[in-house]
């Protein structure tokens, strides 16, 4: 029993899910609103569109006139209709052709002009995308150049340190070379002058 449960919870959880999506209600409202607008393309030919196709074409109705009978009609003496015509309704067809040229002429033209929002909104989105990523490469070149400078002028001042010791030790060694050729010199006036009085 309650794995029953569990399972129908579940189900109805997910189909509660489903059901409050945004994509099915905006389907839901779609829906709704293509229903609507077939009945005023309908309107629109039955209407507007088909008077004034009569009017050009004598003053026919072409629902009523443009077809071919295949079976006539069979009435009794009384005339009513007993059989009904078999017919192709080609005026009937026609203006169902005319009601769907309609109905897709004004989607193409709905998503055209959405396509071309969503086309100038993407464009401006990859203009900023392409100038927040111009400038972090901007930042991160500065950056590194200050660091690359940063690091010649630390490198400098080591050898020019290094350099600077180096002469010290040199200057040391050769300070001691000479007090040390004085101390033999000096040796060397004591032994001659000391050989001299003996």
């Amino acid at each position: 029993m309650k794995k029953r449960e569990r399972k129908k919870s579940t189900f109805w959880a997910d189909f509660k899910k489903f059901i409050t999506k945004g994509n099915v209600i905006d389907l839901a409202v779609a829906v709704v609103i293509g229903g609507s607008f077939g009945k005023i393309t309908t309107g629109l030919v039955n209407f507007i569109i088909t008077p004034f196709t009569s009017l050009f074409l004598g003053k026919v109705d072409m629902t009523e006139r443009w077809k071919t009978v295949i079976v006539p009609e069979e009435l009794n003496a009384a005339g009513e209709v007993v059989t009904k015509e078999v017919a192709l309704l080609w005026g009937a067809w026609l203006q169902t052709m005319i009601d769907f040229i309609i109905i897709a002429f004004s989607i193409f033209l709905v998503l055209r002009i959405i396509n071309g929002v969503k086309n100038r909104l993407h464009e401006k989105e990859r203009l900023a995308e392409e100038a927040a990523k111009a400038e972090a490469e901007a930042k991160a070149k500065a950056e590194a150049e200050a660091k690359a400078e940063a690091e010649a002028k630390a490198k400098a001042e080591a050898e020019a340190k290094a350099a600077a010791e180096q002469k010290k030790l040199e200057d040391e060694k050769k300070a001691l070379h000479d007090n040390i050729a004085k101390e033999v010199a000096l040796l060397q006036e004591i032994r001659d002058y000391l050989s001299k009085k003996a």
